[in-house]
């Protein structure tokens, strides 16, 4: 991605993500930006190409971490705790993008529907996982559906403690949610 390209798409994240999809408009992203509209719509035809490249970049990069990190494990506890450590890291380093995702997923318009299928598509990563673990008797016996969702909702768990502590200890937290949550899901 090209120096402009990547401002446009970190200005236009930030903007969504503070003032929301609706209320940020074309002529604010290439005021902030600092370039003029022919050169966004040289990189983008639109704001919702903008946001589609934003929804689909930032899901690959969270499957990706996930693929990466859980292939290194073979058991699958340890697969799970990676998979909360990476998600809240994602969410210290990419919280605008975790807020887009978040204030999108409800509504039935196609940019709803596509975060919709894309955090999907992402939880059903998780609940193959925790399905395999269940399989091989290192994960409790439980529904997988509920223990993936429960998992991915540690990003908006992650994403309100930071709001309301304004930093995150990574590290410190990560440890909060293994005690809670996937202590609970070890086989005893």
């Amino acid at each position: 991605m090209n120096k402009t390209k990547r401002k446009i798409f970190e200005t236009s994240m930030k903007l969504f993500a503070e003032k929301g999809y609706d209320a940020t408009s074309i002529e604010e992203i290439t005021a902030t930006v600092g370039v003029a509209k022919g050169t966004l719509y040289y990189h983008f035809s639109s704001k919702e190409e903008i946001f589609n490249f934003l929804v689909e970049e930032g899901i690959k990069l969270l499957q990706n971490s996930i693929d990466i990190k859980t292939a290194k494990f073979s058991n699958y506890i340890d697969k799970i705790k990676s998979i909360v450590l990476i998600q809240i890291k994602i969410v210290v380093k990419y919280e605008n993008l975790i807020t887009i995702l978040l204030s999108q997923f409800w509504g039935h318009e196609a940019r709803n529907q596509k975060c919709q299928k894309h955090i999907l598509e992402y939880i059903s990563q998780i609940e193959n996982i925790v399905k395999e673990g269940i399989e091989a008797g290192q994960i409790k016996k439980g529904n997988p559906q509920a223990i993936s969702s429960e998992i991915y909702a540690l990003i908006c768990s992650a994403l309100v403690y930071k709001t309301r502590n304004q930093e995150i200890d990574i590290m410190k937290l990560y440890k909060e949610f293994e005690n809670t949550v996937i202590e609970g899901l070890k086989v005893k």
